[in-house]
């Protein structure tokens, strides 16, 4: 299928649109994916309600033409657009509003069909990394897939999802999420100024938890990822308790040091009841760019044999490399590329699609 899609991209190049560039040059395509039988679907995210219909010619002009590539079957491509209306009131998010009663045991998030936990004992080890770009890698394969940041203390996932709006909201209650890279996001960072602190007890931090689970429109979504704290506090009690999980993946570095925390948080999961669908070792290898060698910077293998301890899957080892560094400083995560931790991120992907895991 590499061939086929190699060629759908430079269809897609070769769209003109009235006001200059291509489609592609003009970052308007998302969660492009061929299926085994030969069938290509893809989404064309406009700026605003307007701009999609403007870009109806050009949706029409790249179905048929990816319709005479050699080997397709079949094409669909959708217009959306996300930007609400400039308008629009300030969300009601109340900055230290306490939880409110819910039904006792863990409940479903309407609308969304698996709800992931991305967590790991301690904090860098390139857990918002994974969560970000295994939530583009998931869209690229064609799922509906929201990333929640729920580290309250430290959202990043803004920033690594090249996201600068305040999300808005049309009756002063249920709060629009953002979009991002085919991606549906919501982000306490997306709700405060850059650089404030969130100086909250426990009791503030779920209510705004359950706020971002409960008032934000999600619609209708084949698999949530819920980006973790580091550690095991009251934000993974609160899921664990409150919300029908369907499971949790655990990151680590391979060192010793690293290990003791993971298994901290594999333990939490465990008496949570949260299934723990697997580990990855990220910063597993590093291969200089200039020579070529490989270098185990953080050690080797440490999270493989973990895994084979715990007996549970071992999800994958993704390289540390400067590529992946500032395609998240730069708001565009590495998995919508086509290099190597591209390619990591998509296995993984597939792989949890393949499992019925998203």
């Amino acid at each position: 299928m590499a061939g086929i899609r190699e060629e759908v991209v430079k269809v897609l190049e070769g769209v003109i649109l009235p006001d200059g560039g291509n489609l592609v040059s003009r970052d308007l395509v998302r969660a492009l994916n061929v299926e085994a039988d030969g069938r290509v679907s893809f989404v064309i995210e406009a700026e605003s309600a307007d701009a999609a219909r403007a870009l109806e010619p050009a949706r029409q002009a790249a179905e048929e033409a990816i319709g005479r590539v050699a080997g397709v079957s079949g094409v669909s491509a959708v217009l959306t657009a996300h930007a609400a209306a400039p308008s629009a009131p300030p969300p009601n998010l109340k900055v230290g509003r306490h939880p409110t009663a819910q039904p006792a045991g863990p409940r479903p998030v309407p609308g969304i069909a698996r709800i992931l936990l991305v967590g790991s004992g301690k904090g860098g080890v390139g857990k918002s990394t994974v969560s970000s770009n295994l939530a583009v890698a998931l869209a690229r394969q064609g799922r509906r897939v929201g990333l929640l940041d729920a580290d309250i203390y430290g959202p990043s996932q803004p920033r690594m999802m090249g996201t600068s709006e305040r999300p808005q909201t049309r009756d002063g209650k249920t709060i629009e999420p953002l979009h991002a890279h085919g991606v549906t996001l919501m982000s306490m960072g997306s709700l405060l100024k850059e650089g404030d602190a969130v100086i909250w007890r426990g009791p503030m931090l779920m209510g705004a938890l359950q706020q971002m689970l409960g008032d934000v429109a999600w619609g209708e979504l084949d698999v949530l990822i819920i980006d973790l704290p580091p550690g095991t506090g009251d934000v993974q009690l609160t899921l664990g308790q409150k919300y029908r999980t369907n499971g949790a993946i655990v990151v680590s570095t391979p060192q010793d040091v690293a290990l003791l925390d993971a298994r901290r948080a594999i333990n939490m999961f465990e008496k949570l009841g949260v299934p723990l669908l697997g580990l990855i070792e990220n910063m597993s290898t590093y291969i200089c760019p200039n020579c070529g060698h490989e270098a185990h910077l953080f050690g080797h293998g440490g999270v493989v044999a973990e895994a084979e301890r715990l007996g549970v899957p071992f999800l994958g080892a993704l390289p540390l490399e400067l590529e992946t560094r500032l395609s998240g400083d730069a708001g565009t995560p590495v998995a919508l590329g086509e290099g190597g931790a591209a390619q990591a991120y998509g296995a993984l992907a597939a792989r949890l699609v393949g499992g019925g895991m998203a």
